[in-house]
C-alpha cells in the first residue's frame, strides 16, 4: 500500500468509523503527511506497512530537529498511533510498530486566568449601542459561564439551548456531546441577543439554527472571537496574554477555587481524562499560596 492510498483510507476511517469532527480528521491527516514527507526523504522509500519502530523513532528525531515543541510532537505521535491502529484493524500489518513509541514529557504550564473583576471589566467595555454589542456580550457570558471552547461556541445551536432547565447541549472534541449548566447572566444575555437583535437578521440558508451569527447572517469565525477578546483586553488595559481559551481556564479555576468537585468540573469541560482537569488543582494551590503570602501576619 502506498502513502497517498493509506492516508486516504485513514481519513475515511476517522470520519466514518470513529466519527471524528472535520478539524480532528484534518489534524490527524496533516500529521501523517509529515510522516509521508519523512519517508520520501529516505533512501529506502519505505511504504507505511514497511515502517518499523526504529523508523518511527527516526521520524520523531527528525521532527525534534525541526524545532517542534514537545506538545506538538506528542500530538503527532498520537496521530501515528491512530494510523497504525487503523492498519492493524484492516489486517494490513501483523504487528503495530508504534506500540512502544515513547511520548515526550510535556512540562505543564499553568494557564493565564482572569479574575471576576477582569471579566466584568471586559464585558462592561462592550459597546451595547451597536447591534453586535448584545451578541458580543452574550458570547463572553456564555464562553465564561459555560467554559466552552471556541469551536463549541461558534457551533452552538438554538435547538440545544434549554432555558427551562438551564442547560445547553454542547458538541465537543470527537463530536462527543455533553450537557452543561448555564447560569442566569448568560441566559439573560442570550435572550436579549436572540429575541431583540438576531430575529432581525436575514439568515443564510443552512445557518438558521446557529446561535451566533454575523451581520450577513453567516456563522461567526473562530478568528473573529479571538479578535474580539484581544480588542476588549486592550480596551480595559489588561496586560495578560488573553485568548478565548482564557475564559475556559477562568471558568474551571473559579469553580475549583470555590470548592467544586473535580469530577463535576471534568464533566462540564468535556475532558476525557481526569488528569487533564487536575491542572486546576495546581492553580488552586497557587491561589492558596498567594493568599497566605498576602494576608498571613507572619508573611
Amino acid at each position: 500500500m502506498d502513502w497517498p492510498k493509506a492516508i486516504k483510507g485513514f481519513k475515511a476511517y476517522l470520519k466514518l468509523e470513529r466519527s471524528l469532527a472535520p478539524n480532528s480528521v484534518n489534524a490527524y491527516s496533516n500529521d501523517l503527511e509529515k510522516l509521508y514527507q519523512y519517508a520520501d526523504l529516505q533512501e529506502t522509500k519505505k511504504s507505511p506497512t514497511e515502517f518499523s519502530l526504529h523508523d518511527l523513532r527516526g521520524f520523531i528525531n527528525w521532527v525534534n530537529e525541526l524545532g517542534m515543541i514537545p506538545s506538538t510532537q506528542s500530538r503527532i505521535i498520537s496521530g501515528i498511533k491512530a494510523f497504525y491502529k487503523y492498519l492493524l484493524i484492516e489486517d494490513l500489518i501483523a504487528a503495530d510498530p508504534s506500540e512502544l513509541l515513547e511520548t515526550p514529557k510535556i512540562q505543564r504550564k499553568l494557564p493565564d486566568t482572569l479574575s471576576i473583576h477582569d471579566i466584568d471589566k471586559m464585558i462592561a467595555a462592550i459597546d451595547l449601542s451597536k447591534p453586535e454589542g448584545t451578541r458580543n456580550r452574550a458570547i463572553l457570558e456564555v464562553m465564561y459561564g459555560c467554559g466552552l471552547r471556541v469551536s463549541e461556541l461558534t457551533e452552538l445551536k438554538l435547538s440545544n439551548v434549554h432555558p427551562d432547565i438551564e442547560f445547553i447541549k454542547v458538541t465537543g472534541k470527537g463530536s462527543k456531546e455533553r450537557l452543561v449548566p448555564i447560569g442566569g447572566e448568560a441566559l439573560k444575555a442570550l435572550k436579549i441577543w436572540t429575541e431583540q437583535v438576531r430575529v432581525h437578521i436575514d439568515i443564510k440558508k443552512g445557518e438558521e439554527d446557529l446561535v451566533f451569527l454575523n451581520r450577513r447572517g453567516s456563522r461567526l469565525s473562530r478568528v473573529y472571537i479571538f479578535m474580539l477578546v484581544k480588542q476588549l483586553a486592550e480596551l480595559t488595559g489588561l496586560r495578560k496574554d488573553i485568548s478565548p481559551h482564557t475564559f475556559r481556564h477562568s471558568f474551571a479555576t473559579h469553580l475549583v477555587e470555590g470548592g467544586a468537585d473535580l469530577r463535576a468540573v471534568q464533566e462540564m469541560l468535556g475532558h476525557e481524562s481526569i488528569t487533564t482537569t487536575e491542572i486546576y488543582t495546581h492553580l488552586d494551590r497557587e491561589y492558596l499560596k498567594s493568599t497566605i503570602i498576602e494576608f498571613h501576619p507572619r508573611n
